[in-house]
C-alpha cells in the first residue's frame, strides 16, 4: 500500500462521505409543534433519514462507499480505464441531486409547509458537496491522452 499516493482530493472526499453517512442518523426533518396534524408517515418530532426514507437511506448510504473506494484504488494503485475520483465525483453529483429533491422539492410529511428542515440534512448537503469537490480535484490531477478526431480508442 502506498500512502504517499494519497492527495487532499482523497481526504476531502472521505471526509465527505463520513458526514455523509453520520447525517443519515441525525435528524433531517421536525414536524410543527403548533400542528397537530403535522406528521411524517404517523409520527411526529425530529426524525432522522434513516427513520424516514426506506430506499434513500441505502441509495445514500451506498453513496457514501465511493470515495471509500477511491481511497482503495489509490493506495493499491489500481489500473483504471477512466481518472481516479471521476466516477466518485458523478456519484456524489447523482447523491446531491437525491438529498436536494428529498429535502426541497419532495418534502416527506403532511402538510409540507409545517415540516421544517433540521442539521442532518444540512449535514448531508455539505457531506455529498466535499465528495464531489474532493473527486473532482482528483480526477484533475490525471492528464487524459489526446487522440485525432475519429479515432476511438
Amino acid at each position: 500500500m502506498n500512502f504517499s499516493g494519497l492527495g487532499r482530493g482523497e481526504l476531502v472526499a472521505a471526509i465527505g462521505a463520513l458526514l455523509l453517512a453520520v447525517s443519515l442518523f441525525l435528524p433531517w426533518y421536525e414536524t410543527s409543534a403548533g400542528n397537530p396534524n403535522a406528521a411524517i408517515d404517523g409520527a411526529r418530532g425530529a426524525l432522522s433519514a434513516w427513520d424516514v426514507h426506506t430506499l434513500l437511506r441505502w441509495l445514500l448510504l451506498a453513496a457514501a462507499a465511493a470515495p471509500v473506494i477511491l481511497v482503495w484504488i489509490v493506495l493499491r494503485e489500481h489500473e483504471l480505464s477512466w481518472p481516479r475520483g471521476e466516477l466518485t465525483a458523478v456519484v456524489a453529483i447523482a447523491a446531491f441531486g437525491l438529498v436536494a429533491y428529498s429535502g426541497v422539492i419532495d418534502r416527506p410529511g403532511s402538510p409540507p409547509s409545517e415540516i421544517s428542515l433540521q442539521y442532518g440534512w444540512f449535514g448531508a448537503m455539505l457531506g455529498v458537496i466535499l465528495m464531489a469537490a474532493g473527486g473532482a480535484h482528483r480526477a484533475s490531477k490525471v492528464e487524459r491522452a489526446r487522440r485525432p478526431p475519429g479515432v476511438l480508442r
